[in-house]
């Protein structure tokens, strides 16, 4: 069966009014006008977003940041008159960090740019001085890493942003450059192959005494890196930047001497508790029909998660406080879901869905943001064959300042999964990204050490959290359910239709010890 897909882009209308929040309406309905005056003239996003991104910082599952993060949401809807809860699901790996610090010592002395991977343990915060050396070319060399820091990741040629290079440089310099790049990757491959892949190689290192290890894992972007998990848990395992790694690995390449000193103050915890926070607006007509906001409220650890996710956090919040006093007796049950464990699998919906399938039953839609700032310009139909009535009914209302740019891709081929509406999407729960520009934020925020408060535009903020309040108002109020009908997907790499994705049992126990 052929399925037609249609891309509709809601046309750009001249502001008539001179103020800067002033708008020409598509309907007389209060309701949407209220939600207007609330999210883009009484907007509370920007000071929430400070609080979360500044004063609580980053929310690693395992740490009292996240921890920190849920009490403060829980608290902050109670003020609001909106009833709260934090579901526990299950329990994850503890983890306490603190000041980490690295230098290069020999053959001069240069402050490093310098973070400790998740889970990493510390140094007991006492100065631990060793050689950088290259990790060895097989297993049968593992001697000369004893009580040495080992760089474990390949080098980078240039850390210039892509684009830049493209734009300044020769046709020849850049295609010279690529050629380096991808040599050095195919060695580095190589080698790490011979010692059973980069997770196995730190182990070997690990187990052969070595002081620490040393990678890192560059972004595309000036000065950024993405910061993920160790896969040891004996010896410190840090990333720095690409500049600095490319500097100690040039001087351990051409034998002349780097020593390293590392300070880091991290230890294990005791498993801590996982958990969802669930806010709430009783339904009035069909308390057992849901309209569910969702949002991730774990983050990486490199920075304080203000675009990943932070922004979805805020924004998801602040529709729900809008909705409290323009629309406090819904028609449809309208919920909040903060999700724990998302940077682990998405742990936090996926439980959600086992516990409450009496909830997914009665899901009339499920809206996720996760991808930073910018306006929100593209809902994708995510496979749902007849959703997309309901979805260009509910943006019919919305004004054209909000949907200027956004289009609306129905019924779409799941070209996004990465995210917590795919743990509904697998039940056959109608569930869509609002979807903002993804090449910035993947270069320069997504799980860096870049992503900070200063990331934020707070208009386009403002602009999400007024368009998710309103569709979660139009979504309440239709008298039609959004069909689940599947539509067949695109093919895959085997030529032939992809198939609906399962819905996999989730672990709740700790994350396997490395």
């Amino acid at each position: 069966m052929h399925v037609r897909r249609l891309t509709s882009t809601f046309a750009l209308v001249t502001l008539l009014a001179a103020s800067a929040h002033a708008q020409t309406f598509r309907t007389q309905d209060s309701v949407i006008r209220r939600i207007w005056s609330l999210g883009m003239d009484s907007s509370q996003v920007e000071h929430l977003a400070q609080v979360l991104d500044d004063s609580i910082g980053m929310r690693l599952s395992g740490t009292t940041g996240f921890q920190s993060a849920g009490d403060w949401l829980t608290a902050l809807y109670k003020t609001w008159g909106v009833t709260a809860r934090q579901e526990k699901y299950g329990t994850t790996r503890g983890w306490r960090i603190g000041p980490v610090a690295m230098s290069l010592l020999a053959p001069h002395y240069q402050t490093l740019d310098v973070h400790l991977l998740a889970m990493s343990p510390g140094t007991g915060n006492k100065p631990v001085e060793a050689d950088a050396v290259l990790f060895p070319e097989d297993s049968t060399r593992l001697d000369a890493v004893k009580n040495k820091f080992v760089l474990l990741s390949a080098p980078e040629i240039m850390c210039r942003a892509a684009q830049e290079l493209e734009k300044y440089g020769r046709p020849a310099t850049v295609a010279r450059i690529a050629d380096q790049r991808a040599a050095v990757q195919r060695d580095w491959l190589a080698k790490i192959r011979a010692l059973g892949g980069t997770a196995n190689a730190a182990r070997l290192l690990q187990n052969a005494g070595a002081a620490g290890i040393v990678t890192t894992l560059w972004s595309g972007g000036w000065g950024v890196n993405k910061i993920f998990n160790a896969s040891v848990d004996r010896i410190p395992s840090v990333d720095l930047s690409c500049e600095d790694y490319g500097l100690v690995y040039r001087l351990a390449a051409n034998h002349q001497g780097p020593r390293l000193r590392l300070t880091a103050d991290a230890e294990a915890r005791p498993d801590q508790p996982m958990f969802n926070v669930i806010a709430e607006l009783k339904g009035r007509e069909l308390p057992n029909e849901y309209v569910l906001l969702s949002a991730h409220l774990d983050s990486w650890h490199g920075a304080t998660g203000a675009t990943d996710n932070g922004t979805g956090t805020v924004m998801m919040a602040e529709a729900m406080r809008i909705l409290r006093t323009a629309y406090p007796n819904p028609r449809r049950t309208i919920l909040v879901g903060h999700w724990g464990g998302e940077e682990q699998g998405g742990f936090g919906s996926r439980t959600f869905g086992e516990d409450h399938p009496d909830i997914l039953e009665g899901m009339q839609v499920v809206f996720n943001q996760d991808n930073g700032t910018w306006r929100t310009e593209l809902i994708e139909g995510q496979g749902f064959l007849g959703a997309g009535a309901n979805l260009a009914r509910w943006l019919s209302f919305v004004p054209a300042e909000i949907t200027s740019n956004l289009k609306l891709d129905v019924p779409g081929g799941q070209e996004n999964a990465g995210s917590d509406h795919s743990s509904f999407i697998c039940h056959g729960v109608p569930a869509f990204r609002l979807q903002s520009n993804y090449t910035e934020y993947r270069q320069y925020t997504w799980h860096t050490n870049h992503d900070t408060f200063d990331k934020l535009v707070i208009d386009d903020l403002k602009n999400n959290a007024t368009l998710a309040a309103m569709l979660a108002y139009e979504a309440s109020e239709d008298p039609t359910r959004v069909p689940r009908d599947k539509t067949i997907l695109p093919p895959g790499q085997n030529g032939q239709p992809r198939p609906w994705p399962q819905c996999r049992q989730v672990e709740r126990n700790p994350v396997p010890r490395p």
